[in-house]
């Protein structure tokens, strides 16, 4: 996973803390969802199109909607691909316009809210 230079510190910081089992399986899976997505982007493809389905082949240990929204936002924070693939989770996840808002303002949404509509 090509973390963004100036992050590394930080990134080792995170990895630490983020060690007991759920948090670790956030961890394993957000390095290896980036690295399938780094493949990709390497032969041509757009993260656009990938995103998605290499999110779920990434997926080995049955993340959570919580889970997956960390990850991207560990992402976003690290990676070096992480604010197109933030600016592409929140259009993604809209429900109106919140993602296109979240995407001025910087913001990540959160995918495991529910909207249930009576």
């Amino acid at each position: 996973m090509q973390i963004i230079p100036e992050k590394q510190a930080e990134y080792k910081a995170y990895t630490e803390k983020n060690s007991d089992p759920y948090s670790h399986a956030v961890v394993t899976y957000t390095e290896r969802w980036a690295e399938l997505m780094e493949k990709a982007i390497s032969d041509g493809k757009e993260l656009e199109d990938i995103a998605q389905a290499l999110s779920r082949e990434a997926d080995t240990e049955g993340i959570t909607g919580f889970m997956y929204g960390c990850a991207v936002s560990a992402l976003a924070s690290f990676w070096i691909h992480g604010d197109r693939l933030r600016r592409w989770h929140n259009l993604k996840y809209q429900i109106k316009d919140e993602g296109e808002k979240a995407n001025k303002q910087g913001g990540i949404l959160n995918p495991a809210l529910l909207n249930i509509k009576i």
